[in-house]
């Protein structure tokens, strides 16, 4: 191969642009995405006074968050505390998490409940021992001391949060939506975020890469501050949990646009994805083995059983590899998670997953159910602080398409909407005065003109860009996914760079082609990142370095795009381990 080929070179557009021929919006605020972090950014910045423009690929209610059966974690227990659940945080990100972040975040967990309750949304609640009052129930899920997650019918958490965020801004008189716009370039002047050019029906609702098609309207928006909530990048695996949307253009979006991106190593897969062959993947709710499920092999042994102290419950990473192992032993597909230890009657403590389950003849009560592990949470993403400010003036990142510090190594579970919640309201505000602040400027720059993208071939090649997405997909499976190690992370950087190269000498005019150039992105900042990180640590596990080194690699990795197009790595300074975390309440 080429080496000049085998070296990832990134344009800062990938397509040119020209106002003269191009529908111009202004706003004061732009959200892009609207999961429960871009939503709540959007009401934050418009409840400040600010006009909000909000813009999703698909449809509004078509995020990670709709998805996520995972739920919110909040100290409510006599014997449980916050600083027990900042503990437990810190101690699951492995030395990584940023204890300052997580206080942050961590404290805020029942003001977030509070704020999402008056908005409408319908957590479970059971009445108290005399009967006087009702209180939020709470679930236990893997890395958490106490039962502290707050959920909604069932493990459907997500799907009641979408709804009453859908609701709050499709009534707010400030806030505009539009829905299936596919942001593809963030526009920077004079080294400043000024606005974005995206594709207007750029896609069929709900296609992600590979669907259906319809004829794309260019379009540019000019406004005081980005804020990208765009979620996460699961799909560039063949096996995840995320819906076919999360093609990881946030994190593709603020790279090229200049922005630093750190922990991107750190890829979250869920130990239990249902997986039977042909269907789609269907997470099953790590709340039902906190409700007593347990995982067996194909001859009925436990997987967890002297794998760790918390056996079932113990952190998703360790859950995952140990499940791998075990199919690799009993040379299986997947292992089974059986539920018939669940107290009380699981088809109405899930009832979204029984619902699910038995459109395929499968009793929750009576069949152990197929899983396997999947990607789930990408915890790396443009550097940001607990406002979503990144590098980048005028620029913000929240949600997945963040890292805050929250996470660190490794994310605990129901931490995620957590962080969107309470990072968003504080982000939206903050961008709400930084675009009055701007308007205020006599020096405000607008969009230039006219921009040009990457040199185009004279003759490029013709591609199947399914093909190319299912190679994709395949190589991040097999060599950057629960078990990597050099060869593998360099071979699949350099066919990465390769893919990424062809594909960019040719138009991207599509929705379905600009994911794809996301995806290869993102992608090579995992490889990147897990290539420089020759240890393991949380998510990431080495195979040629199994162990953690925190007297050398206790340290996040920062990755940025140079002027050449190169990505430029930059360790960061050696950090204090996470057994340092306070002392246990």
């Amino acid at each position: 191969m080429n080496q000049q080929k085998a070296t990832p070179r990134f344009p800062g557009l990938i397509a040119p642009f020209d106002l003269r021929s191009t529908a111009l919006l202004r706003t004061d605020v732009l959200v892009i995405g609207s999961g429960i972090a871009g939503a709540t950014a959007a009401l934050a910045a418009a409840d400040d006074g600010c006009e909000v423009l909000l813009v999703t690929k698909a449809d509004l209610d078509e995020t990670n968050t709709a998805w996520a059966q995972g739920d919110i974690a909040v100290a409510q227990l006599p014997e449980d505390s916050v600083e027990q659940h900042v503990a437990d945080t810190l101690k699951v990100g492995a030395g990584i998490a940023d204890e300052r972040i997580v206080r942050s975040v961590v404290g805020s967990a029942a003001q977030a409940i509070d704020w999402l309750e008056r908005l409408g949304t319908t957590f479970d609640r059971a009445p108290s021992d005399d009967g006087t009052a009702n209180h939020l129930e709470l679930s236990r899920e893997g890395g958490h001391t106490y039962p502290r997650v707050v959920h909604s019918h069932g493990a459907a958490t997500g799907q009641e949060i979408q709804r009453a965020l859908v609701a709050a801004l499709r009534g707010h008189p400030r806030i505009t939506v539009r829905p299936h716009v596919f942001v593809r370039d963030l526009v920077i002047r004079d080294g400043r975020c000024v606005g974005v050019v995206g594709l207007q029906n750029g896609g069929a609702a709900g296609a992600g890469p590979g669907g259906a098609h319809r004829e794309a309207i260019e379009i540019a928006i000019e406004a005081g501050a980005v804020v990208i909530a765009t979620g996460g990048s699961g799909q560039i695996y063949r096996e995840t949990t995320n819906p076919t949307g999360a093609s990881g253009d946030g994190h593709a979006l603020c790279f090229r646009a200049g922005a630093r991106m750190v922990d991107c190593e750190f890829v979250q897969f869920h130990p239990t994805t249902l997986y039977i062959a042909g269907a789609s993947r269907f997470l099953i709710s790590e709340a039902v083995r906190g409700a007593g499920a347990v995982l067996r092999d194909r001859n009925g042994e436990r997987v967890m059983q002297g794998v760790h102290p918390m056996a079932d419950l113990a952190p998703r990473d360790v859950v995952s590899r140990a499940i791998l192992d075990r199919m690799v032993a009993t040379d299986d597909t997947h292992v089974y998670l059986d539920l018939s230890d669940v107290d009380g009657d699981p088809h109405a403590r899930f009832p979204s997953i029984a619902r699910i389950c038995s459109t395929f003849d499968l009793d929750l009560a009576k069949d152990p159910i197929p899983v396997r592990p999947g990607a789930h949470y990408f915890l790396g993403g443009a550097d940001t602080d607990d406002q979503g400010h990144t590098n980048v003036p005028g620029l913000f990142a929240v949600g997945e398409a963040a890292s805050s510090g929250l996470h660190g190594a490794n994310r605990l579970a129901s931490n995620s909407l957590l962080e969107g919640a309470v990072i968003g309201r504080a982000c939206g505000r903050t961008a709400a005065a930084e675009a009055r602040a701007l308007e205020r400027s006599p020096a405000r720059a607008g969009l230039p003109r006219r921009a040009d993208g990457p040199e185009l071939a004279s003759d490029p090649p013709r591609l199947l860009h399914d093909d190319l997405l299912y190679a994709l997909k395949s190589l991040m499976w097999r060599q950057v996914g629960l078990r990597r190690e050099r060869a593998g992370l360099g071979d699949a950087r350099a066919r990465l760079a390769f893919w990424h190269h062809y594909l960019t000498r040719g138009p991207l005019a599509s929705r379905h082609a600009c994911e794809l150039v996301n995806m290869l992105t993102v992608a090579s900042l995992v490889t990147e990142a897990a290539l420089q990180r020759d240890e393991s640590r949380g998510t990431h596990f080495r195979k040629d370095a199994d162990g953690r080194d925190d007297a050398r690699c206790c340290r996040r990795i920062y990755l940025e795009r140079a002027s050449d197009g190169a990505i430029r790595c930059t360790p960061g300074p050696l950090l204090t381990p996470s057994d340092r975390a306070p002392a246990q309440p």
